[in-house]
């Protein structure tokens, strides 16, 4: 089905809708998604090929305001910069302020994997923030951003696994459940690198899978609206499968720099 006009029109109005009916923000997607001929905002996110994206620089307009979306791949894949250039899409749109927390890279590391989609953006930008603290967890995060996140903030989470790794933090699914009430309350967008078991390369097929998603501990998939994995069948590969994991997988392909550590349209 042809929506009327793009997506990030049709949010638009909605936002419209929802200051001047003095809806909420769900009540007026699901009103414009009827209009489109949708019984509900997610079916018609769910079912129009024409929103489904199809090229890397399509993936941020897929992302809905509260969203928790999952990246996963095994190492070496580009899972960080996989997020890393969505993250800089958000920031070159002016969306609003963004937030990155990791104990994976190193600061440096980040700033080169930055500049690699955009040498002009500044580290005293004031439309993002880079966290490296020992202390990151759900609580953490929440107080870091809370007085700045606004609708369409993208928060990225590199790994989820870290959030687990103290014993002294709550359980992951606990954690999870409150970062979820926050991006829906808040209208911001957190974006979850994840790790993938080793498992997956003894299999004839290597693209994961959502159950190849690592967990040590439990934790409902479901609390993720969008979960992305990533599969390069060899290493000097310039095309990388990109999968929208759900009842029925959506894939597409986009290129791969590995000496410039990018993505981009093919």
């Amino acid at each position: 089905m042809k929506l009327s006009s793009p997506i990030f029109v049709l949010k638009s109005h909605a936002k419209k809708l929802k200051k001047n009916q003095g809806i909420t923000m769900s009540e007026a997607l699901d009103l414009i998604a009827r209009a489109e001929g949708f019984s509900s905002w997610s079916l018609l996110m769910s079912q129009s090929q024409e929103v489904l994206p199809q090229e890397y620089s399509d993936i941020l307009g897929y992302l809905n305001d509260g969203d928790l979306v999952l990246i996963g791949s095994r190492p070496g894949m580009g899972k960080t910069s996989f997020a890393l250039g969505i993250f800089v899409q958000a920031i070159n749109a002016n969306r609003a302020k963004s937030f990155c927390f990791t104990l994976a890279h190193t600061h440096k590391e980040y700033a080169a994997r930055i500049g690699t989609y955009d040498q002009t953006i500044g580290h005293n930008n004031e439309r993002f923030e880079l966290n490296y603290s020992d202390d990151i967890s759900a609580d953490y995060i929440i107080k870091a951003t809370k007085n700045e996140v606004t609708p369409g903030s993208l928060i990225i989470v590199d790994y989820l696994q870290l959030l687990d790794e103290k014993r002294i933090n709550p359980p992951l699914q606990t954690q999870v459940e409150k970062l979820k009430t926050f991006a829906k309350e808040s209208g911001c967008i957190i974006i979850f690198i994840s790790q993938i078991v080793r498992d997956v390369e003894d299999r004839i097929d290597k693209h994961p899978t959502v159950d190849d998603i690592r967990l040590p501990n439990p934790l409902d998939l479901n609390l993720m609206n969008k979960i992305i994995l990533l599969y390069r069948e060899k290493r000097d590969s310039k095309i990388v499968d990109v999968t929208f994991a759900g009842k029925t997988d959506h894939r597409f392909q986009v290129g791969w720099d590995g000496s410039e550590v990018r993505f981009f349209d093919l």
